[in-house]
């Protein structure tokens, strides 16, 4: 007679790869899915949409160098005597040069930033009203914004589009996926990126680029989850 004792057999790694792989591709369509619904509601064709697209999907990884960021910065190092088999550890503190290469993200930040401004160009009755809406955001971001060593600024995750889309819905209600655009991205790009440079060399990260991943997050997407809001 076969032990009916049931018997535990784990999936291989194989497994969990395929379905770490599909939920990746799901999240992917879904992502492209609501950036092509905000884009749309913004009035660009499909063809646009996709150009749009491929280039920040290509543009994420080109980072151009804009200029090297030097300063003085006190550093503690340890040092480690050992005497009669004991060691102690002495801290030593020196004023050493410091230095930041600030870069630009071409997908995460140039290309937010020319569509915004083709927008304005295009809807110019909406100016005045993103002009304000731009200004409020980059307030309220710049204001909880924050410096983290080895990071770089980071800032609550949905603060600046929600700020972005409460701005337009109070300045311009009858057309407000524009100027929740405009706002969320030259807002983010502005109060987080563009007035937190100072001090920069002082993070500890040799590169920092503006827009790029894992550094100077959120313009592109702030953005468009400002106009999915709206």
């Amino acid at each position: 007679m076969g032990s009916r004792i049931p018997v535990y057999r784990p999936h291989g790694n194989v497994f969990f790869a395929i379905l770490g792989l599909i939920l990746t591709v799901i999240v992917v369509f879904i992502l492209i899915g609501a950036t092509e619904t905000a884009f749309q509601a913004m009035g660009f064709t499909r063809i646009q949409v996709i150009l749009i697209l491929a280039g920040t999907f290509v543009g994420s990884s080109i980072n151009l160098p804009l200029w090297r960021i030097r300063g003085l910065d006190r550093v503690v190092r340890v040092q480690e005597v050992r005497s009669f088999w004991v060691t102690y550890r002495i801290p030593r503190v020196s004023v050493e040069e410091v230095s930041t290469l600030l870069a630009v993200n071409v997908g995460g930040a140039l290309i937010p930033a020319v569509v915004s401004l083709y927008l304005l160009f295009s809807h110019q009755y909406l100016l005045l009203s993103a002009s304000l809406g731009v200004l409020l955001t980059a307030i309220l971001v710049h204001l909880m914004a924050r410096k983290v060593p080895g990071l770089g600024i980071a800032t609550p995750a949905l603060l600046p589009p929600l700020a972005a889309a409460v701005s337009a819905y109070l300045l311009s209600p009858s057309a407000p996926n524009i100027v929740a655009y405009v706002s969320g991205t030259l807002g983010t790009l502005i109060g987080a990126d563009l007035t937190n440079l100072g001090g920069i060399e002082k993070l500890g990260a040799p590169v920092l680029s503006i827009g790029g991943a894992g550094t100077f997050d959120g313009v592109f997407l702030s953005g468009i989850i400002a106009v999915l809001l709206v």
